[in-house]
């Protein structure tokens, strides 16, 4: 190993500063990395984060002639672990400079530290939970990000493959073109469902009346939709209280819909935001001084082509029936209303067919690949 290759843990407000800071430098040229904002970040990497009730974490930073080259942060979740009868540990925040001496001292760092407390594999890049980022992009290099998913050079996937890990899901990204009218079959299955279930389509204009009514409900249905997806452990009470408080009152209610049988219970929801990603990279992840401008235009729309489908969850027994096409007669025309032209998916696993199928009745472009790997250890 170079004698001037160092690790070092992550140890107080000063290093945690280093370790969130260093993708902007490392990814200070690229068009297509969107800073995340570093307020976020802080909340998310300590005891801030309701993750951390459950999860073991520790983050390092390597160090190469003096100056940073690489962090990368080691993850036990164990309630993920007892889910899927696994001894797991994750690896997130994985960001290097293109030298293999440095990838390999920051996994091997997080595979023994993983071994010290008995896990049998390591995996990822994936966060505590699936609310945060997860996959390495494997495709897509040329397209901009989303502030909800990893962007990163190419080598990543050269390093990582070198160090002896494989494929362990897959996941792919559609843009979904809005088209000018609602697809004739949305409109037909739409009637069908509407009588046949007694479905409803419920609108808020108060984001208050809509998390007192259907706050709770709603992650209780993603809890119940995402069950079966690789990886994914049920959020507690305290993390949907986080969520709810955090990020439902930001949202632009034109592009929330809700699906409740006739006694109003939550069958579908669907959840869609304008586009941060280049406001993000206007605001450079900081809120001040500028940075709130930038977002709160974008939030509004204002000259935004493109939206992210933050959430889309049915009701497992609904599923395959035509809920997903109740939604989007609805939200087709706010999208049109709005002016965008697009909407990324953000990421889908490749197996699960059932999201991928609606989007069968529109123009869309599988843009982007990622992938999370592992490996025995």
């Amino acid at each position: 190993m170079d004698e001037h290759l160092i690790i070092k843990k992550v140890s107080g407000k000063k290093d945690l500063k280093k370790f969130i800071l260093f993708p902007f430098k490392l990814y200070r040229n690229n068009k297509c990395w969107i800073p995340p904002l570093i307020s976020d970040e802080i909340r998310t990497l300590t005891v801030a984060n309701p993750a951390r009730d459950f999860c073991d974490v520790e983050m390092w930073l390597a160090y190469k002639n003096n100056e940073i080259a690489g962090r990368i942060a080691g993850i036990i979740n164990n309630r993920a672990n007892e889910t899927w009868n696994s001894k797991d540990v994750r690896f997130g925040w994985f960001d290097f400079i293109d030298d293999i001496e440095v990838s390999k001292l920051l996994v091997e760092t997080v595979i023994n530290w993983g071994k010290s407390k008995g896990m049998t594999n390591i995996c990822g890049p994936l966060g505590f939970t699936d609310m945060d980022y997860e996959g390495t992009l494997i495709e897509g290099f040329d397209q901009i990000a989303t502030m909800s998913t990893i962007y990163n050079y190419p080598y990543y996937v050269h390093h990582l493959e070198t160090l002896g890990f494989e494929k362990a899901a897959d996941w792919i990204e559609y843009k979904i073109f809005i088209p000018e009218s609602i697809p004739e079959k949305h409109k037909r299955v739409t009637q069908i469902v509407q009588s046949k279930f007694g479905l409803k389509i419920k609108k808020y204009s108060n984001s208050k009346k809509l998390v007192a009514d259907y706050g709770q409900a709603i992650f209780d249905l993603v809890n119940e939709a995402y069950a079966p997806l690789y990886g994914y452990v049920p959020l507690t009470q305290k993390q949907i209280d986080y969520y709810i408080k955090s990020y439902l009152p930001m949202i632009n209610l034109k592009m929330v819909t809700l699906i409740t049988d006739a006694a109003e219970n939550l069958l579908g929801v669907g959840i869609s935001m304008p586009s941060l990603a280049k406001a993000l990279q206007k605001s450079r992840g900081r809120l001040l001084p500028f940075g709130w401008y930038y977002l709160l235009k974008a939030l509004r729309a204002k000259n935004n082509k493109a939206l992210d489908l933050l959430i889309v969850a049915i009701k497992p027994e609904y599923q395959n029936k035509g809920v997903n096409a109740l939604l989007f007669s609805d939200l087709i025309p706010v999208y049109q209303q709005l002016g965008f032209e697009y909407a990324e998916s953000n990421p889908e696993l490749e197996i699960n067919e059932k999201v991928q199928s609606q989007w069968e009745y529109f123009e869309t472009q599988q843009h982007k690949r990622r992938r999370a790997f592992a490996k025995k250890i």
